[in-house]
Formats: C-alpha cells, structure tokens, sequence
C-alpha cells in the first residue's frame, strides 16, 4: 500500500543530548518535532512535520470558550536491536473520530492520522528510550481554533501530533476512593469521548482525594453513585475466580478503551469467562471483604495495568491481597509488555512495526 509523505521542516539542532533518559518524568520532555494539519473551508490542508514550538493563537479561539478539543494516547516501543513497534494505533484513529463526532469537530482522514503519525516516529526514533516501562508516548489532538465568539461549531481546527519520551506512569500498587458526590460523567454526555472537558472536571475531586492520601478514585454514576465507571483516567476491571468482570459501556458514559479491549479478548482466549455488565459499589466492598474478588485493577494506554492495594469507601479502607501474586493481571501486563517490544509473536495483527 502506498503511503502519503508530508513535508518536513527539520529542527536546526537536536534537543536530544539535553534529555537525562535516567530521570525521565511522564510528559514532561518533548521530541524534536511535531505534526501539524489545518482544516478551514470544510477540507484538511495537507500537513506539515515542523518544530515542536509554541502554537499562535487568538484569543478568540473557540477551544478557550466553548471547549472543542479533544485527543488520543498511545505509545512506541524499542527493542535494543532498533526495532519500532506501535501498538493497535488504528483503533486510536478510530476513537479520536468517534470523539470528534460527539464533539461536533471534522472528522481526521486516515492518510493525515497514520501516515503522519509514522512518518512523525521515524524521524524522532532516536527518542525512543530503551528498557523496563520505556516508551515514546504519542499524543494526537485536535483543537478548534475559529477566532469567533458565538456558540456554534468552529469553521476552523488544528489537528497536531506531539511526543514524549517517558518512563512508567505509575510504579507498584494504587490507593484509591470510591467518589460518591462528583461525577466523571453523566448519560448523554461526554463521557464516551475523550474530551479535554472530561479531564478538567476530574481535577478537583482527585485533588481531593489526595489531599485524603488516595492516589486516585473510583468513579461512580452520575445518577445514584450505586455504580463503578473507571477508575481515574482508566478502564476498571476485576477478577473474581475464573471470571473477569468490567462495566459495560452501553451507557456511553465510559471511555471505550483500547487497552481494555484488547485484554478482554486476551481473557476469553485464556479460559476467562468475560462479563461487561454493570457492578455496584456494594459487590465490590462485599467481595473484598469476602476474598472473592482477587484481582482489582486500571487498565489504560499510560500505565497498561495499575494494581488497586487499597479502597477506600465512606470511613474504611479495604485491602486487597498482595498484588505481586495476582495471576490474571500480571499474566497480561507481561504478556502486552512483550508483544510491544517484539518479545512474542503478534498473533493479532496489533503491532505496526518501523
């Protein structure tokens, strides 16, 4: 299959050397370049690789006022042979048109979202850092950018592609609180778009939360905060024998994750009875108590599994057996390591390798 090749502007000097891969910070560092397209007149311009520089904007730009954005997370991997791996990005140009739908925005063209995103990773490979929960974490965005102060949907949009070298999102277990007075998401929102909006409203209540020594909360819905959403900005699930079980996302008010996807799949694979189907707040508190359920866990594109130790719900905290034991979870965080490092056969066509 033919390929588009966008133009490139190349930076003057690498920011490279400047970079301690030794102490790297989730999202803080940002390679050399940056894919930039423009939509106006109803049609994307062909895209641009430039710089990574600041943007110019108006202060009239629809995203400051009415809060068009939106975006995607997905990484690229190295093996110590040179080798580049991106794991499943065609679902992550799937759900950045589905949340663009949502948010009244132009949908992106697959040439401008794949094609550039791999011309974008060839050029900028040498960011990509080696080791244990290494990655280049690739952030595809699109902003509306309509110097226009009426509520309407923007005329204009950015759509651009940043990345970063990063190291692991979160190490060891989580504590977390099971929210029951803010809400992520309410049915017939935006809770199934991953809307900029979604995140700043989520913002306050973690704060709280960490302020009660909890890294994180377990959502709950909107409606009588009966029910478990997500956990932070990731997909929930738990295993309880040979079963595991998710909230289902009829209600829309849950992100469709690609990491949870795929571990679904790998669950019934493996001889796990897979259940999407709403849990209440009671269930979980009753079987960690009881010890049926063994395994509790966020699973998402920056952490791929983060392991709950801790619950907290109203004035106690519930513990979880030692999370080094569990076999589910620690079978697929292994296993979806390996497969985006090139250690296992790709049986599922999910890798596009460079």
């Amino acid at each position: 299959m033919k390929h588009s090749t966008f133009p490139v502007q190349k930076i003057a000097t690498s920011k490279l050397s400047s970079i301690n891969f030794d102490n790297l910070k989730f999202g803080r560092d940002f390679s050399d370049h940056m894919l930039l397209a423009e939509y106006n007149d109803e049609i994307w311009k062909t895209p641009q690789i430039l710089p990574y520089q600041p943007l110019e904007l108006f202060p009239a730009a629809s995203v400051f006022h009415y809060g068009q954005a939106i975006f995607e997370g997905l990484k690229a991997h190295k093996n110590d042979a040179g080798e580049v791996f991106i794991f499943r990005a065609d679902e992550n140009f799937k759900r950045l048109n589905s949340s663009a739908a949502r948010m009244s925005m132009p949908e992106i063209p697959e040439d401008i979202f794949m094609d550039g995103l791999m011309q974008l990773i060839e050029l900028d490979k040498d960011w990509i850092p080696v080791g244990d929960g290494m990655s280049l974490y690739l952030r595809p965005f699109m902003i509306a950018d309509d110097p226009f102060l009426g509520v309407k949907p923007s005329g204009s949009y950015k759509f651009m592609i940043i990345t970063s070298p990063s190291a692991s999102y979160y190490s060891g277990a989580v504590k977390v609180k099971i929210e029951s007075h803010y809400s992520r998401a309410a049915v017939g929102g935006v809770g199934a778009a991953k809307a900029a909006g979604n995140y700043a409203a989520s913002l306050l209540p973690a704060k709280k939360a960490q302020e009660e020594g909890y890294d994180q909360l377990i959502w709950t819905d909107a409606k009588n905060h009966q029910y478990l959403e997500e956990s932070g900005t990731m997909n929930l699930m738990l295993v309880k024998g040979k079963k595991v079980l998710t909230p289902p996302l009829d209600s829309k008010t849950i992100l469709p994750g690609i990491t949870r996807k795929s571990i679904l799949q790998l669950a019934e694979e493996w001889g796990y009875e897979v259940m999407e189907r709403p849990i209440t707040v009671t269930e979980l508190v009753e079987g960690i108590e009881d010890n049926s359920i063994s395994e509790l866990f966020g699973v998402g594109t920056a952490a791929t599994i983060a392991p709950i130790s801790v619950v907290g719900y109203k004035d106690n905290q519930l513990q979880l057996p030692d999370y080094t034991k569990w076999e589910f979870s620690n079978k697929v965080k292994q296993y979806l390591e390996e497969l985006k490092t090139g250690k296992v056969k790709d049986t599922h066509n999910w890798i596009e390798t460079l």
